[in-house]
């Protein structure tokens, strides 16, 4: 069984995503893979304005910005990203935390999704405020982190 840990650590403190899991997938989000088959331990809400892959595959239409921004599993396994108790990685990892679980995990998930701040700053030094046609890839990995660069 993980352990909890406490609220009180200063990396959780950090932890604040925009955007929620539900509001994620509603916005269209890893080519509509992610979840396809609606896992039972998440609210079914989740998914009843989910954009999610019909066949199985993924689909870029399907996300937000219309690109690919993902990396296939396989290399998610090589890089050391997919840990047992998540075996569906960070999006995973993200969602069960959203819904109060704790691990030993927490610290290593959160400081990756501290990393992604870097493509924040790029946005904002190299598009026009707004502009959502400004390096589409890289506002789609954003929202894969639950960061939201609509309103940049």
């Amino acid at each position: 069984m993980p352990k909890k840990r406490s609220e009180s650590n200063p990396i959780h403190l950090q932890f604040k995503p925009q955007l929620t899991p539900k509001e994620m997938l509603e916005l269209g989000v890893f080519g509509g893979l992610y979840f396809s088959d609606k896992p039972k331990e998440f609210p079914r809400q989740w998914f009843t304005k989910a954009k999610l892959s019909p066949d199985g595959k993924r689909h870029k239409e399907l996300n937000y910005f219309g690109v690919n921004a993902s990396q296939p599993l396989s290399v998610w396994k090589a890089k050391g990203w997919i840990h047992p108790q998540d075996p569906r990685g960070w999006f995973q990892w993200y969602c069960r935390y959203y819904l109060g679980r704790r691990t030993d995990d927490d610290e290593r998930q959160i400081k990756r999704w501290l990393a992604m701040r870097r493509h924040l700053s790029q946005i904002k030094n190299n598009c026009r405020a707004k502009d959502l046609l400004c390096r589409p890839r890289q506002r789609q990995a954003l929202l894969h982190w639950a960061y939201d660069s609509k309103k940049m």
